[in-house]
């Protein structure tokens, strides 16, 4: 099977999206801080789940319904994460080492 998934076109992304970079108010989410540019829609998905975004089940829904995400995205997820664990190593140390092999055996 492709890692990759099916393909698709790019799409505009946040490029930087941590939970840090979503404000909530009134129960509703603004986005800040952004990196945008072309680019893989699971990204930004797989970002929220690395670290840890509030509400990321409700994200997910909001998002596969405005959007439907192909088939087998969670599996993708490691992907996707690979690259920000890596420079996570390199900027913070080997805390994140771990992490970014145990993505990369699940690619």
């Amino acid at each position: 099977a492709d890692a990759a998934g099916p393909p698709e076109p790019p799409a505009r992304i946040h490029g930087d999206l941590w939970s840090g970079n979503v404000l909530w108010s009134d129960d509703r989410g603004w986005l800040v801080d952004p990196a945008a540019h072309g680019g893989h829609r699971e990204t930004d998905l797989a970002m929220l789940a690395l670290f840890g975004a509030p509400y990321l089940e409700r994200i997910v829904a909001a998002y596969d319904e405005a959007s439907p995400l192909a088939g087998g995205w969670r599996d993708r997820v490691p992907l996707h994460q690979l690259h920000p664990l890596l420079v996570h190593v390199v900027l913070f140390g080997g805390s994140y080492r771990d992490q970014a092999l145990n993505a990369a055996r699940r690619i």
